[in-house]
């Protein structure tokens, strides 16, 4: 298994990986909100792409035997008035997609992804990294604990 830089030529896998990650998380959403529109795959593609390419982003892959087994997705925050006025405004780091293939999980390979992201977060002088997880998403949210991160801005919910 290797990590390389984000290669068009991966585009349709990147896209498939998108997908598992939404199907997984319909389906550990007990209020049953979270859908899958039939453009949600080009769609959400374009709109990843767009946040990485105008916002100081990268993307790497895993790979094995020329396959995605994993990826990750990063972005610099773009900062507005308010967070101005109530932040000290360090340079912030935010994983917008991490994903590793289901058949694969527990072998590290999303460990590695959120190193190399780390890593090139760290290399243009961001001063912390962000990354919002579905709530339901205990698996997720035991990971980035297990990799130094903590519950931070958590957004509460009630349905009406």
């Amino acid at each position: 298994m290797k990590i390389i830089e984000y290669n068009s030529k991966y585009n349709e896998q990147l896209k498939d990986l998108l997908v598992e990650l939404q199907n997984y998380l319909i389906d550990i959403d007990d209020w049953h909100t979270q859908v899958m529109l039939p453009e949600y795959r080009e769609k959400s593609f374009i709109m990843d792409m767009e946040k990485v390419n105008t916002q100081k982003g990268k993307i790497y892959l895993a790979l094995e035997n020329n396959l995605i087994t994993g990826l990750i997705m990063g972005i610099v925050d773009e900062k507005d008035e308010i967070d101005k006025l109530t932040n000290d405004c360090a340079k912030t780091g935010s994983v917008i997609e991490l994903i590793v293939k289901n058949n694969v999980r527990g072998n590290g390979i999303g460990k590695l992804l959120l190193e190399k992201m780390e890593e090139y977060f760290k290399g243009i002088n961001c001063k912390r990294i962000n990354i919002e997880v579905f709530g339901p998403n205990k698996k997720g949210l035991n990971f980035y604990e297990k990799n130094g991160y903590i519950p931070r801005d958590i957004i509460v919910s009630k349905r009406i």
